[in-house]
């Protein structure tokens, strides 16, 4: 590794033609991020942690405008290439090149509070875990990106995942993101790069069948920013739904209720609508339309009365893209996937 790269987020002290091992290493897979990484590069190098920090990008691009743009802000990030150009390999890839002994795992479009790192290592060695999370809080720039994060902060979008909606510290079956030693990724392989998405859960659960400790700390608030039309947010929730397949098909007793919510829900329409096609019965499938249309409007009106904004107006909308596409990405194999919409921006 070059002394540029190796460049870290401290440097007082240190020889810039040969700095130390990195003490912690932070790993991103990117593809097109253009509008969110710089952000969350900034607040890599923007921690109070005290050792050393390495940054490496997993670059999947189409164009090099995202390196481009890395190396005027910040020359010193390691940027390594991602021919999967898929979240998951990525990740691998770049968790291989690191040096630390200990492992962040970051997204392009999150920020960083100033104190995530040394939280996470503090509540690593506090709790003796093997991985450390926190929660993802959803923040919009938009009218669109507001009515997506509150979907993303409210039962009727994400169920009773702690993660996305805060709760108690403890063990968890997952948190987002994650911090680890090196050691547990070399232990665990790292993730499984036959998945498209859910790679942190699948992970969390091999390292629950282990005998470990997956740790949940609600101090961990990481900002999180959504994506930003309506393609890009239907094509990341199909995805979510062929990864949490096969992990249901990998791994049966990972599954939760709320996870079959979405499938569930597909799969009552598409009955209704058989029945009406083929038996004339129309009321079954009314009914369930109905009902279902009035628990969007009412909680959406619940939601928008509470934070009083109007985003709030868009948000059956945004449900319903939600609530469809990983229901049906439940049951599509990868064959009949359809190319991903242009402006997805990221994984």
């Amino acid at each position: 590794m070059d002394s540029e790269s190796r460049q870290t987020s401290n440097p007082e002290g240190y020889s810039s033609s040969a700095p130390p091992a990195a003490g912690v290493s932070v790993v991103i897979p990117a593809r097109d991020a253009e509008a969110t990484i710089i952000p969350t590069l900034d607040s890599i190098f923007a921690q109070d942690y005290a050792g050393p920090i390495e940054v490496i990008v997993a670059d999947g691009s189409k164009t090099p405008k995202m390196a481009e743009l890395i190396r005027q802000a910040h020359p010193w990030v390691k940027i390594i290439p991602n021919p999967a150009k898929t979240l998951v390999p990525g990740a691998n890839a770049a968790f291989r090149e690191a040096t630390g002994d200990f492992m962040v795992r970051c997204d392009a479009h999150v920020v960083l509070p100033p104190s995530y790192i040394r939280q996470a290592l503090e509540t690593l060695e506090r709790t003796g875990a093997a991985n450390v999370g926190g929660r993802q809080l959803a923040v919009g720039a938009t009218l669109f990106e507001r009515a997506v994060a509150m979907a993303m902060t409210t039962p009727l979008g994400v169920g009773d995942s702690r993660h996305r909606l805060g709760g108690k510290e403890g063990a968890s079956d997952t948190a987002f993101l994650g911090v680890f030693s090196r050691q547990t990724l070399e232990e665990t392989g790292g993730y499984d790069s036959r998945l498209i998405r859910n790679e942190d859960y699948e992970l969390n659960y091999r390292l629950r069948q282990r005998g470990k400790t997956v740790w949940f700390n609600p101090e961990l608030v990481v900002q999180y920013r959504p994506r930003s039309t309506l393609p890009a947010l239907a094509w990341q929730y199909f995805n979510y739904g062929r990864s949490k397949s096969r992990m249901a098909l990998k791994h049966p007793r990972a599954t939760r209720l709320r996870h079959l919510a979405a499938p569930g829900l597909v799969l009552g329409l598409a009955g209704g609508a058989a029945l009406a096609v083929v038996a004339g019965f129309w009321w079954p499938l009314l009914a369930m339309l109905v009902a279902y249309a009035l628990s969007l409007i009412g909680g959406a009106a619940v939601v928008g009365w509470r934070r009083r904004d109007a985003a709030a107006f868009c948000l059956p909308l945004i449900l319903l893209t939600m609530h469809l596409t990983w229901g049906a990405g439940f049951f599509l194999p990868d064959r009949l996937s359809p190319p991903p919409p242009r402006d997805s921006g990221y994984f």
